[in-house]
């Protein structure tokens, strides 16, 4: 499913993905549909497996919240953020998106800025950014870490941080959710698209309640989209690192042979022979490892491994035949 290329059905969707967040999902939409958002604005909730409350939570909201169209998508398991995301952009109306966590550290308030900056820059893509993170230090240097690498395999404009809250333009959700494979990087997707990115600061608020759900475990599967779905980098890395082990054995074979031919000294150094030999089947088995990687993830896509699973959809939409076109309103 991807947004619709015909006219919108309102100016913006929220998208949120939700994992174990019943504490403060109900905070976050009450906010948002309190927004005035010219020519109207939708809120997508999709739940990524939560283990908590947070699906009667939603479907709650789904059911009651009046102000604006409220959608709950309820996927089948974990599958993981960027996943969520892609679900819930397959579900957008907008003719822009905002994602964002639901945690409440992105102020809703923020949403109209964000907003605006899309639409009155004429941007494609808005990303924000804050001069304070309030994570974790654990979390603060997985992100870094995360964002250089994704400077180094994708070659982002400098100083752009890649962050969860951002706005996307219904054009470029329509051209990643093209992408069907299991191991979506939405950032990788969209730059993929457009470099028509902007920058917007915001502020960032302590977290709200329960505990923050960003793992080693979520950080090294990000790492890992990030280096092997948008980039052929390590696999030219470890061709480098091969040659370059040949070229060492063959220079060190070359001077052993000249100092025996030459000097008459024998060639000896177990030692020596075992170092150059765990040297070179380390070199090996990491090239290898990381041409397996490749090469099931390639098996996992061509196998059909789902995306995302939706199992149900409770929305406090309704839906007419023809719904009533997007008022192409200016962005104030």
């Amino acid at each position: 499913m991807t947004p619709s290329a015909d006219t919108p059905a309102c100016a913006l969707s929220v998208v949120v993905p939700v994992y174990n967040g019943a504490r403060t999902v109900g905070t976050l939409v009450a906010a948002l549909s309190n927004l005035a958002i010219p020519g109207g604005h939708e809120i997508i909730l999709v739940d990524d497996g939560s283990v908590d409350d947070s699906r009667s939570v939603c479907e709650r909201l789904a059911r009651t919240v009046s102000r604006v169209p409220v959608t709950f998508a309820r996927l089948s398991r974990n599958f993981g953020e960027h996943n969520a995301v892609m679900a819930g952009l397959g579900l957008a109306r907008g003719a822009y998106i905002i994602t964002m966590d639901d945690d409440l550290q992105n102020p809703p308030e923020a949403v109209i800025h964000l907003f605006r900056h899309a639409c009155d820059g004429g941007y494609d893509v808005v990303y924000t950014y804050c001069d304070r993170k309030r994570h974790s230090a654990f979390r603060n240097v997985g992100s870094a870490f995360a964002n250089r690498t994704a400077a180094l395999m994708l070659g982002l404009p400098p100083g752009l941080y890649l962050s969860t809250f951002r706005c996307l333009s219904a054009f470029v959700a329509r051209e990643a959710c093209r992408y069907t494979g299991p191991f979506p990087f939405v950032d990788g997707l969209v730059l993929q698209v457009t470099r028509s990115i902007g920058r917007l600061r915001v502020a960032h608020l302590p977290r709200a309640g329960g505990r923050s759900n960003y793992t080693l475990r979520r950080l090294v599967r990000l790492w890992l989209s990030i280096a092997l779905n948008f980039s052929t980098l390590p696999l030219r890395l470890s061709a480098f690192l091969g040659i370059g082990a040949m070229a060492g054995g063959v220079l060190l074979s070359g001077a052993l042979l000249v100092r025996h031919l030459l000097l008459d000294i024998p060639v000896t150094g177990d030692a020596g022979l075992l170092a150059a030999l765990l040297l070179t089947s380390g070199l090996s088995l990491a090239m290898l490892g990381v041409v397996g990687e490749y090469a099931g993830r390639t098996f996992q896509t061509v196998s059909a491994r789902p995306q995302y699973v939706i199992r149900a959809v409770v929305s406090s939409r309704d839906e007419p035949a023809d719904p009533a076109p997007y008022s192409d309103a200016p962005c104030f």
